[in-house]
């Protein structure tokens, strides 16, 4: 037990020395986890929208392709990543490969799949009265689109809070296409990784602290966000 707390007391002592590699590192973390975020959001929500409205051929299969992308591997998504932006792969040329973007990219798509099935789920779960009454208003699809994300708006939040939590604690694609560079593309997820080999068990827990404010502190803002929806439905 001595030994956990050693650990424990070195993690706080790094908190508190709290330097400007820790900062550089919290800073890139949350700038690439929101802009995946956002980015997978302002796809998934509207089309997780359109595909619970939709009514085609083969529909059945793309909600069955929406579903198998929520479990998507983070390994292989990065995997792929890793293809299109390798130097003779088809977007090598763009240079992106080991810079955060790529590892934007990578995030995005883990946080698509994620935005659209919930919002298909909280869209579905709609009556299917006001479903019809909507569709009899003959609105265009973004008069809808307003309409259904207001009606939805806690399970939109639930999607964007779900899709932030997939990204911010994920490790393996942003460590394939990132490349854990210090000072460049580490995260804190990548950086504790980096600590645990080297046995600085105490700088990964530090940096696991600061992982979970951070993960509290933006789910938090989401979570008020979604009892204001409770309270004003």
């Amino acid at each position: 037990m001595s030994f956990i707390f050693e650990v424990l007391a070195e993690g706080f002592r790094h908190l508190v020395d709290f330097g400007p590699n820790l900062r550089s590192i919290l800073w890139l973390t949350l700038a690439v986890s929101l802009s995946a975020t956002i980015i997978g959001s302002s796809i998934g929500v509207p089309a997780g929208v359109w595909l619970a409205q939709a009514r085609f051929r083969g529909r059945l299969a793309v909600v069955t392709f929406v579903n198998v992308g929520m479990g998507l591997p983070p390994v292989l998504a990065g995997l792929f990543v890793l293809l299109l932006l390798w130097g003779e792969g088809p977007l090598g040329g763009l240079d992106l490969l080991f810079t955060p973007t790529a590892m934007v990219i990578v995030q995005s798509m883990l946080a698509l799949p994620i935005a659209l099935g919930i919002t298909l789920g909280a869209v579905s779960g709609l009556s299917p009265a006001a479903t019809e009454q909507l569709r009899a208003l003959r609105l265009p699809f973004s008069g809808r689109l307003r309409i259904l994300i207001s009606e939805v708006r806690v399970g939109v939040l639930v999607a964007v809070a779900a899709a932030f939590g997939r990204v911010i604690a994920e490790v393996g694609a942003v460590l394939i296409v990132g490349g854990n560079i210090s000072g460049e593309t580490r995260v804190l997820t990548t950086a504790i990784v980096q600590e645990t080999r080297q046995a600085r068990f105490g700088a990964a827990i530090a940096l696991g602290i600061v992982l979970l404010v951070l993960s509290t502190i933006v789910n938090g803002g989401l979570a008020w966000l979604q009892a204001r929806g409770d309270g004003d439905g």
